[in-house]
């Protein structure tokens, strides 16, 4: 029995003094209502309106119920009004200070087509799980290696490039022996990638075809990448959706598989549910994640 339910048809019936009305006033059919309360007396054990009347006429009993079942029907209000204020408010969600704006409106858009209100904090990695630690936010998308990811980002190198290439292989950045001097072309990586499954694997990969030490650089941020990659013909670490955006031109490395991997980490497990539930497309396009089709391709 729908408790609930049936103490608002009675609170309705006892108040205006008949079915019909009160029906009304519940939102439900006369004879649905009837069965309502004949459920609800049969469960408190005695007859809530007298049957030989000719209007809906309280009981002694009914009288004595009616107090309580108006507090039921109350809290049950309350109840919906506070689940509704909770399921508003905003998820706030830590993500990569990679995603660019028209990224995040679009997944703002439908996040709210699915009822959820996000307050998105774009912050660099290592603030990102600082964030969560101090509960300053309910998710974050953290960096995983790729094979514990929800979503893979391929990685490669973006700079100009001849047209026509296909991909880019480390030893070609080696410099010869008649460029005994020169400092080579460098390769940059940007804080996000600054991770030993993606930094460690691309220094193997520099010493096993024979690059200087310092032709694998950390940088301190994209745009002090960005300008050595204008300025001295270096390269860039960074995903296709990151190239296009700094009008770059990207090619895979084809020395070695270089992925970044992310999770939705928080503390909110309902939150975390709804969010996966209806946004992992969504947080896919924004992160530049590859898609179902490239990976058969």
């Amino acid at each position: 029995m729908d408790l609930v339910g049936a103490c608002r048809v009675f609170v309705h019936v006892g108040e205006r003094g008949s079915f019909t009305l009160g029906a009304a006033a519940a939102g439900v059919r006369q004879p649905v209502a009837s069965r309502r309360v004949a459920a609800l007396e049969e469960h408190l054990g005695a007859p809530l309106f007298d049957r030989a009347a000719r209007r809906a006429q309280l009981t002694v009993f009914g009288r004595d119920m009616l107090p309580t079942a108006r507090r039921l029907v109350a809290l049950a209000d309350d109840l919906g009004e506070e689940a509704e204020r909770a399921l508003r408010r905003p998820v706030s969600l830590a993500v990569p200070d990679l995603c660019t704006t028209l990224d995040l409106a679009h997944l703002d858009a439908e996040a709210r087509s699915h009822g959820l209100h996000l307050d998105l904090r774009p912050v660099a990695r290592a603030e990102r799980r600082s964030l969560i630690n101090a509960h300053q936010v309910r998710l974050a998308l953290e960096t995983v290696p790729a094979d514990e990811a929800a979503w893979v980002v391929p990685l490669g190198l973006a700079g100009t490039h001849p047209p026509h290439m296909r991909g880019v292989r480390l030893e070609s950045l080696r410099v010869g022996r008649e460029h005994i001097e020169a400092p080579g072309r460098r390769v940059w990586i940007t804080p996000e990638d600054d991770v030993p499954h993606v930094r460690d694997r691309l220094a193997r990969v520099r010493d096993a075809v024979g690059l200087r030490p310092g032709q694998v650089v950390l940088a301190p941020s994209v745009a002090g990448a960005l300008t050595e990659v204008l300025t001295r013909d270096d390269l860039l670490l960074c995903s296709p959706r990151q190239a296009q955006e700094l009008s770059l031109d990207w090619l895979p490395v084809r020395d070695a598989v270089l992925e970044r991997g992310y999770v939705l980490a928080g503390t909110d497990d309902d939150a975390g549910a709804r969010v996966r539930a209806h946004l992992t497309g969504a947080l896919g396009r924004c992160l530049g994640a590859r898609t179902e089709r490239e990976d058969d391709a």
